[in-house]
């Protein structure tokens, strides 16, 4: 079984934010498989699926990024999944808009969602490392915060359709394909 976490803050207020692109991304690969309605549980959004004969878990943790961990955990150890098993899909300012990184393990690399779930289950946990930029002449947390820029929208949208193509190859276990399909992602 295969734990897929997209990264965000629950609330209007954030729904189009850069630190919510995790969010973006599930809610759309959802959508590509199967129906959107989300149980409430676990702390978080929680949708049970299948895909290619696997059971696939995908949450949306509510408990707002610094707190990620909370709800990881809780749908890690209830289910019993295998750390390596563990997807996190997040925003990351240190990649440029519209590149996209496969990475296993790691450090958090400052951001306190990926913080917080290391020190609840650990950090050898795959990462999809959403570029956002970084800002020039703006406080990081203010900007991760900010929406999503007009004309940034239409580099968002070629990221979301790759994200989704990539979880499909991570659910069937083509991690050198994804890694591959990201690499080339320059858009």
């Amino acid at each position: 079984m295969k734990l897929l976490v997209g990264l965000g803050n629950p609330g209007e207020k954030y729904r189009f934010t850069r630190h919510n692109v995790g969010f973006i991304i599930l809610d759309n690969f959802i959508n590509t498989v199967a129906s959107a309605d989300w149980d409430k549980k676990f702390d978080c959004f929680f949708k049970k699926i299948s895909s290619n004969e696997k059971n696939i878990l995908l949450i949306k943790p509510l408990t707002f990024m610094n707190l990620s961990g909370t709800a990881v955990q809780k749908v890690k150890n209830f289910y019993n999944i295998d750390k390596n098993n563990v997807i996190i899909i997040h925003d990351d300012i240190d990649l440029e808009l519209g590149r996209i990184k496969l990475k296993d393990g790691g450090g958090d690399g400052g951001h306190n969602g990926l913080k917080s779930i290391a020190k609840m289950i650990g950090n050898e946990f795959l990462r999809v490392r959403i570029g956002v930029g970084r800002p020039e002449k703006i406080d990081v947390s203010s900007y991760v915060l900010d929406n999503f820029l007009e004309k940034e929208v239409s580099v968002l949208k070629k990221i979301i359709l790759k994200s989704s193509e990539g979880i499909k190859l991570l659910i069937a276990d083509e991690r050198e394909q994804c890694k591959k399909l990201f690499s080339e992602t320059t858009l």
